[in-house]
Order: C-alpha cells, then sequence, then structure tokens
C-alpha cells in the first residue's frame, strides 16, 4: 500500500472553527448588537389611540409604557380589537392584548347629605388593547419607507421549506412562539443589512436564529436547560441559537466568514453565563445537534 493511501485525511470540522472564531471574537472586542432591521424611533412617547388619536391618560400611560418596555414596542398607538378592525387593520392570531382601564359616567340620584354632588358616577371598565406592532395592515406616522423585496437565494428557501418551519411577517419583532409554533420575522422590506451584512444575508440570518430555537420545541429535540443552567437557561438557548445560526449560514452560503454580529450578539448572553467557563461549549454542541437535526429534514438530492 502507497504512502499516499495510509494517510488519513481528517474531515474538516467546519463547526468547531466557527466556535473557536467566535470566542476569539468575544475576547477581542464584544462591541454592541444592532438589529439588521428598521424600527421606528423608540422614545417613550405619550401612548395615543389608534383610531380617535386622543391620548391615554392617568395609569394607562405607565401602563403602556410598562407593556412597549417589555415586547419591545416602538410606536406609542394601541387600539381594541374592534378600533384596529375599523380601520381596516388585523391583529394577528396569537397576540395578547395589554389592559387599560375607562371610566363611564352615568346619572344617580345625587346624596343630600353633600351639598356638592351632582348625581354623576364614574365605573371603572377593563379595557385590551394591541400595540400597532401586532397588527397587519397599519403604517406608523413618519415610518421610513420601505426598501422593497430582498434578493431570494433558492437553496436557503428550500432548506427553509424542507424544515416546515410556518414563518409570518409583520411587526418588528423576530421571535419564535412555541404556544402557536410558529415563526414571526418582521416584514423583508425593512431589513437593512449591517457593515457586514447584505439586506439578504440580515433576513437569513435572522431566520435562521429563530429555525434553530423551532429546533428546540418539545415535538422536536426537546432541548431544555434548567437543570444545569437554572435562571440562565434563556441565555443558554439564545446561545445556542445564535451559534447554531452561525453555523447553519455558514453550511448554506449565506455568509462567507465568521460574522462580526455574531460575536457581539453572542457577548452579552455569555455575560450571563460567566460563571461557567464551558457554557459556550455546550451550546455549540447543542447547535451542532440542532443543525444536524435540521439537515436530516432535507430531502435526498
Amino acid at each position: 500500500m502507497s504512502a499516499r493511501h495510509q494517510i488519513k485525511t481528517e474531515r474538516r470540522d467546519i463547526h468547531a472553527e466557527i466556535t473557536a472564531k467566535l470566542i476569539a471574537s468575544i475576547e477581542a472586542a464584544p462591541g454592541r448588537p444592532s438589529l439588521p432591521w428598521r424600527r421606528s424611533s423608540a422614545p417613550l412617547f405619550m401612548p395615543e389611540n389608534a383610531l380617535t388619536k386622543k391620548p391615554y391618560n392617568g395609569i394607562n400611560i405607565v401602563s403602556l409604557w410598562v407593556a412597549a418596555e417589555a415586547h419591545g414596542y416602538s410606536v406609542p398607538v394601541w387600539g381594541t380589537y374592534k378600533q384596529w378592525s375599523e380601520m381596516d387593520c388585523q391583529v394577528r392570531k396569537g397576540e395578547k392584548s395589554s389592559l387599560v382601564v375607562f371610566y363611564k359616567e352615568y346619572e344617580a340620584e345625587p346624596d343630600p347629605d353633600k351639598a356638592d354632588d351632582d348625581g354623576k358616577r364614574r365605573v371603572a371598565r377593563a379595557s385590551y388593547v394591541f400595540n400597532a406592532a401586532q397588527v397587519d395592515g397599519f403604517t406608523a406616522p413618519g415610518a421610513p419607507e420601505p426598501l422593497g423585496p430582498i434578493d431570494r437565494i433558492a437553496a436557503v428557501d428550500r432548506f427553509v421549506t424542507a424544515t416546515g418551519a410556518r414563518i409570518e411577517h409583520g411587526g418588528e419583532r423576530a421571535y419564535y412562539r412555541p404556544s402557536t409554533d410558529h415563526i414571526q420575522m418582521p416584514d423583508e422590506t425593512l431589513f437593512c443589512g449591517t457593515t457586514t451584512m447584505s439586506r439578504s444575508e440580515s433576513y437569513y440570518a435572522v431566520l435562521c436564529h429563530e429555525i434553530l430555537h423551532m429546533s428546540g420545541s418539545e415535538k422536536r429535540l426537546n432541548r431544555q436547560f434548567g437543570k444545569r443552567f437554572g435562571d440562565a437557561a434563556y441565555a443558554a438557548e439564545e446561545l445556542v441559537a445564535e451559534i447554531g445560526s452561525a453555523f447553519l449560514c455558514a453550511e448554506l452560503g449565506i455568509t462567507q466568514d465568521t460574522r462580526e454580529d455574531h460575536a457581539q450578539y453572542l457577548a452579552q448572553w455569555l455575560t450571563l453565563l460567566k460563571s461557567d467557563s464551558r457554557a459556550i461549549f455546550t451550546a455549540a454542541a447543542k447547535a451542532s445537534e440542532a443543525v444536524a437535526y435540521l439537515k436530516a429534514l432535507q430531502a435526498p438530492s
């Protein structure tokens, strides 16, 4: 047997390479993560009603501020399901409402023992409203003009279709919702890219991140971190999703090298897991498992 045949060729471990580069990037300059799509400005505006244009007041201001902060809503416009319908807008399925209080006035017999009693009474009533980010068909005043469709990548679209992911577009957030088993993506016309990504790469990188989350659902890989990471389980899942997103981007040809953006995003979660020096390696192993699962769903070529 020739020496040429005796030499074993080691298969390149792209996942290990990417993990090593991510760690190096984080240690060099963590930076700050930034969303690769346009959002409306996000100061604490006074919330107003979508239909009547009247501002909310009293405790409702605080209540809606809290809701906006908790869910990342950046447009201070709210309305009931009925009000949005009257504006030809549709609250998306599965969206949760926020509580506001309004007072209904009615007439009653004045109290004879109170000289200033005019007989008018007020009773508190609960109302449930949805933010503009939770509905389709609404364009906030002053919102940036859409940039138009992204350039689709056919091979990536085929990969995504084979995973069975149910994807909906609308609003200004990206997330996977386990209760409805669907991925919510911002409209593709909002994606503007970053200094290291084109608009298309931005869109698909975010989509890959959410598909990684989807892979961990109960009916798929049933990924759980509570036993090991406890209160940091959410951070561990985010590590898996972003590392897995980096793996998928490389395997699908979305990017040519490890992006600074991935490292910036990972850095904020690693600070929560700094007490566990092996956390990123555990997450990387789970990310590899998720990518292997998604690849196994693909039709044989």
